[in-house]
């Protein structure tokens, strides 16, 4: 498949980019602090993957980068940027249709989104939601991973 908007780079090569940004930003995330440079560098980082997919990936990865946009600005306590990021999340998976887990987290972003951005009531409703997929969900490990997420939701 070639990429749809070539910076002359082969799909071989976004790929492996769009994974290897996507694992960095994950390993950003998990710092119990960030200077002002690893937070702009998990910003870009996280934007950066999000375009690579957008040249190969699936719907799937689509939808997980969005989720992961979401995750940043969430984690960051910027509640528009991460609703937006968490409605492209969700609009993949209802469009293409994408369940099981995926879609258990795109409605965890909607409500991580929802509390950052101080909407308490959407919050819980998208946490409810959330809490019914995670019961669809087929993996026990998978299930588990969402359950624990949505834990950590502030409501």
């Amino acid at each position: 498949m070639a990429p749809k908007n070539d910076p002359g780079l082969d799909a071989s090569t976004h790929r492996e980019v769009a994974v290897a940004l996507f694992n960095h930003t994950w390993t950003l995330l998990g710092l119990d602090s960030r200077t002002d440079e690893q937070t702009s560098e998990m910003v870009h980082s996280a934007h950066a993957s999000a375009y690579h997919w957008m040249q190969v990936g699936t719907a799937v990865n689509r939808a997980r980068s969005e989720w992961q946009c979401s995750r940043v600005y969430a984690v960051l306590g910027r509640g528009e940027p991460a609703l937006w990021h968490a409605r492209r999340c969700l609009d993949f998976c209802e469009r293409e249709g994408i369940g099981d887990w995926d879609l258990g987290f795109a409605y965890e972003a909607m409500a991580r989104a929802h509390a950052v951005a101080g909407d308490r009531e959407d919050a819980l409703r998208w946490l409810e939601k959330a809490r019914n997929a995670a019961a669809e969900v087929a993996e026990d490990g998978d299930r588990k991973l969402l359950l624990g997420d949505l834990e950590t939701i502030p409501t």
